[in-house]
């Protein structure tokens, strides 16, 4: 068998993987420390070979120059794509790490092993919950297909290979802001019970100062967070669709 191929075929096929790649170690779920960076790269040049058929090759060779210019067009094309998806991701440790701070979880750290570092429990488990749905889902699958699709809309070609930074400045700043709102809207209904638990402490040490209230309000916060928070993971499903949902958009935004 003879296998052919010819520099333009490499330096396009070396050129999709960057943007593969730069993306992978930005969004999520694949942006996690817990994928080694060898199986990413390994997974990028896959997918890059899956998908160069049916992508735009550049119309000739490049020169040295022109040709690491484009590897860093791609590279950036890539990360800032991925930026856009993990701001939208992002509020599902958002909520969990509001939760944690009114519900008095936030002094109890632990190791996380997605990101290699310590976190608050309900911040941790909301994040592991929302990479389980997203894999259970198959909407890692609709981000890569977003993915793919970004080639169409933003080709090889050396005058037309890079995302606009005012674009994608501005669809961060829309994206950051709806995370945040999200996070709120995830977390909100239980941070009005706990504030409400605050406030009903403070009245009764007000009535009866003898009787210490807020030793109480540890275990009373600790037992409203676990009971009412399991209520959200009925939510859990409907939200990760449609962040799945605003990660698309967040992706065609980012290089219209």
């Amino acid at each position: 068998m003879n296998l052919e191929a010819s520099l333009v075929g490499l330096e396009s096929l070396m050129l999709i993987s960057v943007r593969i790649v730069a993306f992978l170690f930005t969004a999520p779920p694949f942006s996690y420390r817990s994928f080694p960076g060898s199986v990413r790269i390994i997974l990028a040049i896959g997918l890059a070979l899956t998908i160069f058929s049916g992508v735009d090759q550049l119309p000739g060779e490049l020169s040295t120059a022109g040709y690491i210019f484009a590897l860093v067009t791609q590279a950036f094309t890539g990360v800032a794509l991925g930026f856009l998806v993990y701001l939208v991701f992002a509020a599902m440790q958002v909520a969990g790490g509001l939760i944690d701070q009114m519900g008095g979880f936030a002094m109890a750290q632990g190791f996380d092993p997605m990101n290699q570092v310590n976190a608050a429990l309900i911040a941790r488990m909301f994040q592991m919950t929302s990479l389980a749905l997203l894999f259970a889902s198959n909407a890692h699958l609709i981000i890569l297909d977003g993915l793919f699709k970004t080639f169409d809309v933003v080709p090889l070609t050396l005058g037309q290979g890079s995302v606009a930074i005012g674009s994608v400045a501005q669809t961060a700043t829309t994206q950051l802001t709806t995370m945040f709102v999200a996070a709120l809207q995830i977390a909100g209904p239980l941070l009005v019970v706990l504030l409400l638990a605050d406030i009903g402490l403070g009245l009764l040490t007000r009535v009866a100062p003898a009787l210490n209230a807020f030793a109480m309000g540890f275990p009373l916060k600790i037992y409203l967070t676990l009971s009412l928070g399991s209520l959200i993971y009925l939510t859990f499903p409907a939200v990760v669709e449609s962040l799945t949902g605003t990660s698309m958009r967040a992706l065609f935004e980012g290089v219209s």
